[in-house]
């Protein structure tokens, strides 16, 4: 949409007062911290300290798993809507391979920081936070209420996310996934389904009594892993995320555990990781499911399998013409003098567990490949991300322009 006068004119203002310098320094601190899943206490502890220090409102480390919890701090500008700005803490492990510098380092190196787990999502949390300050600098008449929700457990149930907005309002929010910088629409879901080949167990001498549940597990495996399941889909789902519904096999547990004794296994599961677009449902990748196992029946009579529904996140798919969406597009052109890409990722977010009730639009610093070896992100990045943030927060809560 065309922005007013006196919006630009607010954003030029905001825009001003972000200390770049203190989001990429802030970035580098982050970085520093392991919050590997489950680990994720200390760069709470660190990030709570930075906005009690900051005079932020309502500075909590709120309670989520044993420490683990999230990191909450807020600013109220007085009376109208609640935005949320959110991230999660925790990344996954460290790769191998590292050279540059080290995984925990922050190096500042030819324009970019280095660290493990930077894009995904620690540069965020950094911004968000220098953005939120930057709107109380700015000094301009806005109201409602800004808030800074850093929350734990995403990568395993979401626990964070749900603590959070369970116990704290919202009307509009901003998750920081990395999205480079363009304005994401939503994400596919994911659908855990555990599947259990079951055998008959007996003592390695005895092979031929046996039948090797690992043995049959295998012929599951190869058969969900020829999976191309396409179903019916809304066009615009299927414009946005392709036909295909992602089914793989993932986790696979099967015989004694390692460092024990060994005998043929009689029970063997199979942890399936389904990516559903939007609007597909669980019975329907279920069913899939059953008929690579009927495939893989008709290879080996003797397999025998049950399926269980294990764990359900919803995908997430926002209108493109609803508000919050509108006002990150005009936050990132007004930033960055261009239009946006509107996109959608495969991954999952946290969105999974509250978009269904709170407007949210995606949008962070970073892309693919993340995870990697020597891990890092542009500086240019960090700035423009956080000055988006802070476009969109003035947007949102400046007040309306008197008739």
């Amino acid at each position: 949409m065309s922005l007013s006068p006196r919006q630009r004119d607010a954003l030029k203002q905001v825009i001003e007062h972000v200390d770049l310098g203190r989001s990429v320094g802030l970035v580098q601190e982050v970085c520093r911290i392991p919050s590997v899943l489950g680990e994720e206490g200390d760069l709470a502890a660190y990030l709570a300290s930075v906005m009690r220090d900051s005079d932020f409102e309502a500075v909590e480390l709120q309670p989520v798993l044993d420490e683990r919890p999230n990191a909450l701090g807020e600013i109220d500008f007085g009376g109208g809507r609640r935005v949320v700005l959110t991230g999660h803490l925790d990344t996954k492990p460290v790769s191998h391979g590292w050279t540059k510098s080290g995984p925990f380092s922050g190096e500042l190196i030819d324009g970019a920081v280095y660290g493990h787990g930077v894009m995904d999502m620690k540069a965020a949390l950094a911004c968000q936070i220098v953005a939120i300050e930057a709107v109380r600098s700015s000094g301009l008449a806005v109201r409602g209420t800004l808030a800074m929700a850093a929350v734990s457990d995403h990568m395993g149930d979401q626990a964070g996310s749900i603590a959070y907005f369970a116990e704290h309002k919202a009307d509009l929010c901003v998750l920081g996934e990395l999205t480079d910088n363009e304005v994401c629409l939503g994400h596919r879901g994911r659908y855990y389904f555990d599947v259990t080949a079951r055998g008959r167990s007996a003592h390695t001498c005895h092979k031929h009594e046996a039948v090797n549940a690992n043995v049959l597990a295998a012929q599951a495996v190869l058969a969900l892993d020829a999976s191309r399941y396409e179903p019916t889909l809304d066009p615009e789902v299927l414009r946005l995320f392709g036909p295909e519904t992602f089914i793989v096999p993932g986790r696979i547990y099967g015989g004694l555990v390692p460092g024990g004794p060994s005998m043929i296994p009689d029970e063997c599961v199979i942890r399936v990781d389904s990516r559903p677009q939007p609007g597909v449902t669980v019975e329907q990748v279920q069913s899939e499911i059953e008929r690579c196992l009927a495939s893989a029946r008709s290879t080996d009579p003797r397999f025998v399998a049950e399926v269980e529904l294990a764990d359900v996140k919803a995908g997430y798919l926002a209108p493109v013409d609803s508000e919050v969406v509108t006002l990150m597009v005009d936050a990132v052109r007004e930033v960055r003098g261009e239009e946006p890409r509107l996109v959608t990722e495969d991954w999952l977010g946290d969105t999974a567990s509250f978009g269904s009730r709170i407007p949210t639009v995606i949008f962070g610093p970073g892309g693919a490949p993340v995870y990697c070896p020597d891990e890092h992100l542009s500086v240019s990045d960090i700035h423009e991300a956080t000055k988006a943030y802070a476009a969109f927060a003035v947007l949102a809560m400046l007040e309306p322009e008197e008739d």
